[in-house]
């Protein structure tokens, strides 16, 4: 590979990476925003079934009433058989028709029924799904924002422990100077003591009193006496 080649295929895994730190950074509120388009999506999703519910129950009413009047006209060619047949024969065509009828709204109702159903088991599942989703988010908001303490916990106890540090090595570097300087002031004494003892013993060995060095004389009779 040519480094021209290496060098755009390094600056484009940079904009990748550089597009998904952002993508991340706004992870949570990408999260809550598809949350409050799927609620707005279920809201809608519940007042279908709300329509699909009242077209059931339109549905049903028909169904009932198709079965009522199936009942009072197969009642009326009972009682006109034995007076009327042709009128028995009308009541009996009633009775087909209205069957026809109340049969293709059944089938209407069982489409809307099934309809129904099959949105309410979507509808929880989608809720249910949405619900874990939430707590995801929550639990992701709080360990982020756990996270975010313990960083700027550890960045000040690091802070901290670096003054400390600092403090410590200038607290050394002041004891170091203070022994320095009462290992000076204790030579400097020790140095005046010596030179007041010494121009002392001198002081003496002038006077005749101590010290100075004695003749052949001296050390011969010194030795004579013994």
């Amino acid at each position: 590979m040519s480094v021209w080649k290496k060098l755009i295929t390094a600056v484009k895994g940079g904009a990748t990476e550089a597009a998904q730190s952002v993508v991340d950074s706004q992870a949570i509120r990408i999260l809550e925003q598809e949350i409050r388009e799927a609620k707005e999506e279920l809201r809608k999703s519940d007042h279908a079934r709300t329509q699909i519910l009242a077209k059931c129950k339109l549905s049903q009413q028909k169904v009932d009433g198709f079965n009522q009047s199936i009942a009072e006209y197969e009642a009326h060619a009972k009682k006109a058989i034995d007076t009327d047949r042709a009128l028995a024969l009308d009541c009996a065509q009633k009775v087909s028709d209205l069957k026809a009828e109340r049969d293709q709204e059944q089938q209407y109702l069982d489409q809307f029924n099934a309809s129904e159903k099959n949105l309410a088991k979507n509808i929880q599942q989608a809720k249910a799904n949405l619900r874990r989703l939430e707590q995801q988010v929550d639990m992701v908001k709080a360990t982020e924002s756990v996270q975010k303490a313990q960083v700027a916990v550890s960045s000040r106890h690091m802070g901290a422990n670096s003054k400390m540090k600092t403090a410590t090595e200038s607290l050394s570097r002041i004891q170091d100077k203070q022994k320095l300087r009462s290992a000076e002031l204790e030579a400097a004494e020790e140095l005046a003591s010596s030179d007041s003892s010494d121009d002392l013993e001198k002081r003496l060995a002038a006077a005749g009193i101590k010290g100075g060095s004695n003749s052949a004389d001296d050390e011969l009779a010194r030795i004579l006496g013994k």
